[in-house]
């Protein structure tokens, strides 16, 4: 049952952030498919340079980056930066990939 959770949930974002791309008019939302590729989506949503996600693999700086990048996509939708931050949040994680795809 766990493993199937884990295939919603992962469906359910990756999606998400292919609608984000798209509403945001980011080249390849496809891209959110792909695990670690979806990163280099991310960034390319937030406006940061790719050389970013070698900062995601260094400890400690990738909660910095990560955050970063989740405020500026929030901006990116025209939402508050702080909705970014609630990323970090568990539980209300799940919430805000779809409050930012399908909100206007």
């Amino acid at each position: 049952l766990l493993p199937l959770l884990y295939l919603l949930v992962y469906i359910y974002v990756s999606y998400s952030f292919q609608k984000i791309a798209k509403k945001t008019n980011t080249a390849n939302g496809w891209m959110a498919w792909i695990p670690i590729v979806n990163f280099f989506l991310m960034l390319k949503i937030a406006g940061k340079p790719y050389w970013w996600f070698i900062l995601m693999l260094i400890p400690i700086v990738n909660i910095v980056i990560i955050i970063i990048t989740l405020m500026e996509i929030a901006k990116k939708r025209n939402k508050p930066a702080w909705v970014g931050i609630l990323m970090l949040v568990p539980i209300v994680n799940i919430f805000i990939p779809g409050y930012l795809a399908f909100s206007k």
